[in-house]
Order: structure tokens, then sequence, then C-alpha cells
């Protein structure tokens, strides 16, 4: 156990537990406290600082809330392995690969449809839904408030914004890309818009004429009927334990290829270092050809490091990247990001820049500060947490079922899809559990080039995101009742 040396400033604005909290936090992620080093006890520390041991007990208490250390019972506070936790106090200096310098600021998925009811039921697995207790309340508040009484910013609030959202924001998103995914780009090629529909209808006028676009099945349908939408051929590609097939996607004029190499939709796969590879070697083999990277809950990863974005690994300028603050923030906010490759930028300059943004300058504020001081990692290093022990319990309690055939999409995101080893259908499975006030969607329902094989088994997706310890058993129980008789045998058509 070493000493902590923390020096207090009893002249600056930040409190005392906030400056030993802040001391501790830099010491863990520069490395100069190593995973499983035993920090000094509460008492120690406040007699060493000559503070009360209410504040060194706040310091740690955040610090644990925050997955920098944990208590262990009877033996004292030690450093956690931090290698998943996102850090955006560090002051690096953001470094764009183009070095593009002009700040040209003057004025030229989310998740599942909800479905009816479903905020009534009392087991709702459906995925795309969010811990609304642990969201960061106070701190939203505070950074809404700072927006709105910024007098220097007050009136401009009033009027519209830049078309491809406030700098200030763009700014932030393009340091937060690059710290916590590794996307290279500059504040000019984030367009911040409402919601990943919204981008895609945005960059089907970007890209002018109709294209060929190559997706996995089962995907994120409602991408797949944007597509649609606006004209496009979707081409139905298919996957394996890694994603998509490159090798597969049709050698006809397919110039787009939209995957989920984070996380990807409904399955949970998440795309190795060489297939991504393999992808963008298929993008790099032709001018035309783009891959879209949705970076869907790229930031729930519960086990080993996160592979970097496939925009941050391209050679060639051939990614277009989509984010979103739905799943890390509020899906309420709609607030969404694209970042284009320089040669798509002047095409979106030329056919696009008149369109207004589609989010209130007061919410882009809000998110900018919410970013900038620190509060989004916290709030992402708390949600984590929160959400690891919901995952664990979710993928504890079906593992031990004679009922569940596999499991899909473990260790990240807030979802997994679980195969089921009856007869039944999804559809059937879903009529039982709504009796019991569990609503829960089947995978067939995500696929893109027809329905699933007649003999092949029942797939759930089960979402954790707002569902309680107690609720999730209850709902493993309430499946299980679902599919199999009171003699625990499991039950056919």
């Amino acid at each position: 156990m070493n000493e902590l040396l923390i020096d207090l400033d009893t002249h600056t604005k930040a409190s005392l537990y906030e400056q030993i909290y802040e001391s501790v936090r830099r010491d863990i992620m520069g490395g100069r406290l190593s995973c499983g080093e035993r920090l000094p006890s509460a008492r120690l520390l406040a007699a060493n600082l000559q503070v009360s041991r209410s504040t060194v007990d706040a310091a740690y208490a955040q610090l644990v809330s925050e997955g920098y250390i944990q208590a262990k019972r009877g033996s004292g506070y030690y450093v956690c392995d931090v290698t998943g936790l996102y850090d955006f106090a560090q002051s690096r200096a953001f470094e764009g690969n183009f070095g593009r310098q002009a700040k040209r600021d003057t004025v030229r998925h989310e998740n599942m449809k909800p479905v009816s009811g479903q905020a009534d039921c009392l087991y709702n697995f459906l995925p795309g839904q969010i811990d609304t207790n642990g969201f960061a309340y106070n701190a939203w508040r505070k950074c809404a408030k700072e927006a709105l009484l910024d007098l220097e910013a007050r009136q401009q609030l009033l009027q519209l914004g830049h078309p491809q959202g406030e700098y200030a924001l763009r700014s932030a998103v393009c340091a937060y890309l690059y710290r916590a995914r590794g996307v290279r780009c500059e504040p000019e090629q984030i367009i911040v818009g409402a919601g990943n529909e919204y981008l895609l209808l945005l960059l089907g006028q970007v890209l002018g004429t109709p294209r060929r676009v190559a997706m996995e099945s089962p995907t994120y349908l409602q991408a797949y009927d944007t597509f649609c939408r606006i004209g496009y051929t979707v081409e139905a590609v298919p996957m394996d334990a890694d994603g998509m097939l490159p090798g597969e996607i049709p050698d006809t004029d397919v110039s787009l290829a939209y995957v989920m190499p984070s996380h990807q939709f409904p399955l949970g796969t998440v795309m190795p270092l060489r297939r991504r590879l393999e992808l963008l070697a298929w993008a790099e083999a032709h001018p035309q050809r783009y891959v879209i990277e949705d970076d869907h809950d790229s930031e729930f990863r519960y086990k080993g490091r996160q592979i970097p974005s496939l925009q941050g690994m391209a050679k060639l300028d051939r990614v277009i990247y989509l984010g979103t603050f739905s799943n890390s923030i509020m899906p309420s906010a709609r607030v969404s990001y694209m970042v284009l490759p320089l040669p798509l930028l002047a095409a979106y300059e030329k056919t696009c820049a008149f369109y207004a943004s589609t989010v209130s300058r007061m919410q882009q504020m809000t998110i900018c500060r919410f970013l900038e001081q620190g509060y989004f990692e916290r709030h992402l290093n708390k949600m984590r947490g929160i959400y690891k022990g919901k995952h664990d319990l979710l993928l504890q309690l079906l593992k031990g079922k004679h009922w569940v055939q596999r499991i899909y999409g473990g260790n990240a995101g807030l979802h997994i899809a679980a195969e089921l080893s009856c007869a039944l259908t999804e559809k059937e499975i879903a009529v039982r559990a709504e009796v019991f006030g569990m609503r829960v969607q089947g995978m067939s329902e995500c696929y893109i080039a027809g329905r699933k094989k007649p003999d092949e088994m029942p797939v759930l997706l089960l979402g954790f995101g707002n569902l309680t310890e107690k609720q999730i058993r209850e709902g493993v129980a309430i499946l299980e009742r679902c599919v199999c008789d009171a003699a625990g045998n499991v039950l056919y058509h």
C-alpha cells in the first residue's frame, strides 16, 4: 500500500472531496496506481490530509461508483482494472488526420420503435431500453441551466444554428471519437442530426443516384426500411460468427456495405480485426465503394479491450461513420452524428448545406457541456457497471436452463439473443409471455431475406437495460413457464 500524495487547494472552487477524487482518478488512469493495488484506508488518508473522514468517504464512494476502485469487505479499497474505462479528462492534444485548419462556422438506432402499451408491461424485455434510474439527472440539469444562462450565447440559442450542428458540439464529439473509438476526423466532417434514419436519408441525397447496398441478415430493420424508401436496392449478405462475409457480397454494382462491427444488431457479433480488414479491402478495391459503419452500442463492452473503429483503421477515406447518444445518454434526445469522408463532404456542401439543423441548439449545447465537463465520462463508467451487473445476471440465469440451446451477443450491448430448445414459434412464446405481463421480441422479425426456416429453433431478443435484478429473475422464470410444462418438460405444439 503506497501513501497517496495529494496537494489540496483551499482557494479553488472545487470541493475537497472532488480534489481527492480527481487526484486518485488521475493516478489510476496514468498508471501510477496499478490494478489490484490497495489504497490507504479512509481514516488514514483523512488524517494525512487533515480533512474529515466523511470527505474521503465521499471521494472513495464516487470512485467506486464509476468503476475506478472496489471495496472489499473487511480489507479496504483496491484499484480496479481500468483498461475498459474512458478517460476524457486527459488533456491530450487532438490531431486530425487531414490537417484541416479552417473552422467554417458561418450559417450555411437508434432503438426499436415503441410497441403500443409497452410502458404498462411489468417485464419489458424488448431491446433498446436504457436504465432510467441511473441517469445523471443533476449533471444534466446543471449543463442545461448553464447553456440557458450563458449571456454570450443566450440570444444565439433562439436563432437557427449551423446546418451541420453547433461547432462546439462537433468539436467535442470529434475529440470523444478520437479518444474512445480511434475515429480520425475534423469537426467540419461531422453532421449532427435527429436520429440515424434522418442521417441516412441525408446521405442518400449526398450520394446522388440510387445505389445497391449490402446488408447482413438479420439486421437493424429501420436502416433497411430507410434504404428501401430512398430507392436503394438491398442485397442480403450471409454472415458467420464473425459478421458479414465480404467474399459473399455480389459482384454486381454493389457500392455500399452497411455493417455494425462493434455490436451487430440483433446477434451481438463483434467483428474481429481480420474480418474488418477484409471489409476495408473490399471498399478500397473500387473508388465508388464505401462502408457505412453504424457503431451500435460501442460504449458498452464488458469483457476485453475494444477493437478500434473501422473508420480509424482505413488507409483510404472510404468509411462513413454513424454514431448516436441514444443509448449512452437518452433515446429521447434524438441526437446522432455522421462523419463524412472528405470526398463526400464537398457533395454535401453542394446539395444539402441549405437544410436547417434538425436538433435544437439548446439540446446541442447541453450535450456539449455534458461532454466537455467530464459528466459523460462519469455517466458511461457508472452505467457500464450497472449494465454489466444485469448482463451477467441474465447470462447466469439462462446458462443453467435446459431449454436454452445457445446464447448470442454476450459481453457487450444492452440485449442478448437466446436460442430456445423447443418447437414453439417465437410468436407463440411472445403471446404466452404477454399473459404474464412480459414483452419479448423474436429475431425472425429482423430478417430481410425472407423469414427463418420453419425447422429452426426460436430465438428471442432479451433486452435488460431498464430492468431490475428482481424483474430479470422473474422474467426468466416466466419464460420457463412459457416453454415448459409443470414437470419441467419442454413444450411442443
